[in-house]
């Protein structure tokens, strides 16, 4: 795995997975929302976005974490791997919940400059809607995009746990260990 995307609900732990798996396979970290982001949570307009999106991928090796789904099919194809963290909306909405209760004003490491954390209830109800309006074409496109990637789909944080405790550090032989049987992060599983 050199080129892996991770997606999710807002509050699934993308952003902390990709930093983790970085730290591991010693791979760079790109988070979307630093990239995406203007200073005063200001959006590019949608050419210059998503040729950012195009340079991005372009390279040799990373970790992308983020949805934005104008440019999540570029990501995919582009990619050897590809994590869809599909936690319980119950979960998702707790932990953004959280995050800005205890970040509130503070702009996180994985957000761009000028972009403070804060209440927004867009953002939460988009949370809230996520299993029913934005899984099922992640799922679709999971399933366009198997051909030739690793898929990892990871529907618990102790699934995401067990998958990260299986990479292997890089330079090793492999990058990820598979259990036969298991529900989380086997080559080819259906989405």
């Amino acid at each position: 795995m050199q080129r892996i995307v991770i997606v999710g609900s807002g509050g699934a732990g993308k952003s902390t997975l990709a930093r983790e798996m970085g730290e591991v396979l010693d791979l760079p970290v790109i988070h979307l929302d630093v990239e995406h982001w203007l200073p005063g949570w200001v959006e590019p307009p949608t050419e210059e976005w998503e040729a950012r999106v195009a340079e991005l991928v372009a390279g040799p090796a990373w970790i992308i974490d983020g949805n934005y789904g104008g440019t999540i099919g570029a990501r995919m194809a582009a990619a050897d791997a590809i994590v869809f963290i599909d936690l319980p909306r119950r979960v998702c909405l707790w932990r953004v919940i959280r995050r800005v209760a205890t970040g509130r004003g503070r702009t996180r490491a994985d957000m761009a400059p000028g972009c403070p954390e804060k209440f927004d209830l867009k953002f939460l109800k988009w949370v809230w809607d996520y299993p029913r309006r934005s899984r099922g074409t992640v799922l679709a496109l999971l399933e366009e995009h198997r051909d030739g990637r690793e898929i990892h789909r990871l529907r618990s944080s102790r699934e995401v746990r067990r998958f990260l405790a299986g990479l292997e550090p890089a330079g090793s032989a492999r990058t990820a260990t598979h259990e036969p049987g298991t529900a989380d992060s086997k080559q080819g599983e259906s989405a």
